[in-house]
């Protein structure tokens, strides 16, 4: 055998040479005749499936598998989980879906709650929008009487509501000779509301034919029958509604002639004169009327007082809601600015000097000035109570602090006596209800 030819082959032992038996087949393919045991020689050694065992075809050994190597590790069986491992995982894995279950929960409420509240800003910032005088304006109604228009300068209201796009009405009214005001409600209440004020326009014989019924009313013991064209249906209406309020807006040319020419007090000659009463007798008539049924009087010169009276009643319903939306939120009597802050006191007393201030400032006609020159002759309210009771009489008291000097403004001036009353009542009186002023 030559060199080259025993490089290619396997080395095997004598004693595994003529243990081997070896048979070959037509096709040249060699096939051992017994076990593993009995080719290697060696006791122990398992026996190697005939798959496993590879034959090289140019020298017709048997080639061995590569061993496997013994320092890997074996892998480990899969052990069983017991029933108690079982029931605690599924237990967890309910928790954690109960737990999401919560969280999405949460998150869907969380959601629907910022959905209504963005519903309810949207609906607040609408609100406020149309009680805005500028819109609010577009939704009343001046209803004006046809009788008025047979009065000489009517055109004069009529023409300025239309000059202002101002929307209104002539349609008959339950007290002749009125003009009132009618609010639509907003779309949600369909429909519309009177207001409750009037403004009943009377020429100056109307007027004093009303004088003249109340002078009767008040002298027969207060009955009201028969009182008059004018005053009955007066009477009827504040008897259907309390709450109405009527104005009586008295306007002749006469007026306007003599307040131009006379003055005033002419005026009020050629009134006395026109009803055959005295000043005392129409004092007491309009007195009644407003103190007793809430009716104001007003005399003016022609139809453009009567026009501007309007308008300017039309205005202030156009802010009434606006104002009391406002005056709701906040405390109408809190003044605004610095005054919201209030003063910070330290625990070692520093600012409790600037409390007092504002203390004494807060009283009617008090300005920071004379606080300043109250609170630096008294640094304390106890100084100036204990100042009080070391003097004997009421009135030394209550001027105590008149002679105390006030700088403002480069001049000097005193208290004064009316505010150091004030001031002495204030922290003194004992009654809550009693009026400083």
């Amino acid at each position: 055998m030559s060199a080259s030819r025993r490089a290619d082959t396997w080395e095997v032992s004598e004693s595994e040479e003529s243990d081997a038996e070896t048979k070959r087949d037509a096709s040249g393919q060699i096939e051992p005749s017994g076990t593993a045991e009995e080719h290697s020689g060696e006791p122990g050694c398992k026996a190697l499936p005939a798959a496993s065992r590879a034959v090289n075809t140019q020298s017709g050994h048997v080639v061995s598998p590569t061993r496997p190597d013994p320092r890997a590790a074996p892998s480990p069986a899969r052990r069983r989980r017991s029933k108690e491992e079982i029931e605690a995982d599924a237990q967890a894995a309910g928790q954690r879906k109960e737990a999401r279950g919560r969280q999405r929960a949460a998150r869907a409420h969380e959601k629907e709650a910022r959905r209504h509240e963005q519903q309810r800003r949207k609906e607040a910032a609408e609100d406020l929008k149309r009680l805005r005088p500028e819109n609010y304006l577009k939704r009343l109604t001046v209803c004006v009487d046809p009788a008025l228009l047979q009065q000489h300068g009517s055109d004069i209201l009529l023409d300025t509501l239309a000059t202002f796009e101002w929307r209104f009405t002539i349609e008959r009214q339950s007290l002749p000779h009125s003009i009132t005001w009618i609010r639509d409600l907003p779309q949600a209440e369909d429909g519309s509301v009177e207001e409750e004020q009037v403004a009943l326009v009377l020429g100056l014989n109307d007027f004093v034919d009303m004088v003249i019924s109340v002078k009767k009313m008040l002298g027969g013991e207060g009955e009201e029958t028969g009182v008059g064209a004018f005053l009955g249906p007066i009477l009827e209406c504040l008897n259907r509604d309390a709450k109405k309020v009527i104005t009586l807006l008295v306007t002749d040319s006469q007026l306007e002639d003599y307040r131009s020419m006379c003055g005033v007090h002419l005026r009020d000659e050629m009134l006395q004169s026109q009803t055959g009463l005295e000043n005392l007798d129409i004092t007491e008539v309009i007195v009644y009327l407003q103190l007793c049924k809430n009716i104001t009087l007003v005399f003016l010169d022609g139809w453009q007082d009567v026009t501007n009276h309007v308008c300017a009643v039309t205005k202030a319903l156009s802010k009434r809601p606006f104002k009391l939306l406002t005056e709701r939120a906040e405390l109408p009597f809190c003044v605004d600015g610095p005054w919201a802050g209030g003063v910070r006191v330290e625990r070692g007393g520093s600012g409790l000097i600037a409390v007092w201030s504002r203390q004494i400032q807060q009283l009617n006609r008090v300005s920071p000035a004379v606080a300043s020159t109250v609170t630096a002759a008294y640094p304390s309210p106890q100084l100036l109570l204990q100042a009080y009771q070391s003097l004997q009489s009421e009135e030394d008291r209550k001027g105590l602090l008149a002679g105390l000097l006030v700088k403002s403004g480069g001049k000097e001036r005193r208290v004064g006596p009316e505010i150091s009353a004030r001031v002495y009542r204030c922290f003194t009186a004992h009654n809550p209800q009693l009026v400083l002023d």
